[in-house]
């Protein structure tokens, strides 16, 4: 139990003061713990400060609309997350009463929570003795015991996860699991580490090979998408312009846009005007001018978005179904939002 007792003795000499650790409710720990997926704690924060305070319970949560919450989201990314966290709130509230599910078993039954986030939930609530095993604790045990193989391999997978679960406090498994994410998250971090403070320094296999810059080991990455956006803004005289709600299954599903068309490389005026599709909203002469002189580059996990906001002055659309006062209030993708913030102010 020597490892598990140190990082629990660093743990409570060193850890962050976050109000998602200062209570046993299920519901907090949920939301806290969606959010914090692909989310640095310093951004995440404030957008857990204000789901709590909007929806102190998860029967608030159910009730509101998906626009509200996705609206809500916007900024962190990954909107999958909000609507199946929505999603997840409705099922709970209707079918459960309300009842948060007390077990590992029946927590990754939800929908939106895997393997990890039931085991956090499992064991922060519920004490239950499950291993949580995130980018912080595959760091952490990469380096400590020297492991190579890679993180995000099927064989990987399962090695991590055994040899967590192996070294789990069972006593204390709440305190122990978040010991160990905390301790990737600040004392061996991803770049320049806190080796000569470190109180596992004198077991640590990376660290007495000079490899602690080398794990842990990822396989390389899939191959980056680029995609060429052209929005189309409207604005008419009236002071309306249109937003439509992105559909399918696609990025950003749920959120609204202005009318976007997609092109294969970066293109001028002229051949934006030339498009079929920009000739089907506008059939007569219009003024266009290019927002953005050079292109916004939006990274996604997976695509690159090489994007371009043109505005388009026009008397009258009849397509045209939003005022300009109301399109704050609307969620959209970072992209936009950032768009409309300089073009608003």
């Amino acid at each position: 139990m020597t490892f598990s007792n140190t990082l629990i003795n660093w743990y409570l000499q060193n850890k962050r003061e976050l109000p998602w650790r200062k209570t046993k409710n299920p519901y907090f720990i949920w939301l806290s713990e969606i959010m914090l997926q692909q989310t640095r704690v310093a951004q995440g924060l404030s957008y857990y400060l204000k789901f709590t305070t909007t929806f102190p319970t998860v029967f608030d949560l159910a009730k509101a609309d998906e626009s509200t919450v996705l609206k809500m989201w916007q900024g962190l990314g990954y909107y999958s997350r909000a609507r199946n966290l929505h999603f997840t709130a409705k099922y709970i509230a209707n079918e459960l009463n309300g009842l948060f599910p007390t077990t590992y078993t029946e927590i990754i039954k939800l929908k939106g929570i895997g393997d990890y986030t039931a085991a956090a939930i499992a064991s922060f609530s519920f004490d239950e003795p499950k291993a949580v095993v995130d980018g912080n604790v595959y760091r952490v045990l990469s380096r400590y015991f020297g492991i190579d193989t890679p993180i995000n391999s099927s064989a990987g997978i399962k090695a991590f996860k055994t040899l967590a679960d192996s070294l789990l406090h069972k006593k204390d498994p709440a305190n122990y699991n978040q010991a160990i994410m905390e301790f990737g998250a600040i004392q061996c971090k991803p770049k320049n580490p806190l080796c000569m403070f470190c109180p596992l320094a004198d077991s640590c296999v990376a660290l007495q090979k000079n490899a602690v810059e080398k794990l842990p080991v990822k396989e390389k990455k899939i191959k980056i998408k680029k995609r060429y956006f052209n929005y189309i803004v409207i604005k008419t005289d009236d002071h309306k312009t249109i937003l439509s709600e992105r559909k399918g299954k696609g990025i950003w599903q749920g959120l609204y846009q202005f009318p976007l068309i997609e092109s294969n490389k970066i293109i001028g005026m002229n051949d934006l005007m030339a498009t079929q599709e920009f000739q089907n909203l506008f059939p007569e002469e219009t003024t266009v001018s290019l927002f953005n002189k050079k292109e916004i580059v939006h990274k996604l996990s997976h695509q690159h978005l090489y994007t371009q906001f043109w505005i388009v002055e026009i008397k009258r659309l009849k397509a045209a179904n939003t005022q300009w006062s109301r399109v704050e209030k609307y969620p959209v993708p970072v992209l936009i939002a950032n768009f409309l913030n300089l073009y608003l102010s």
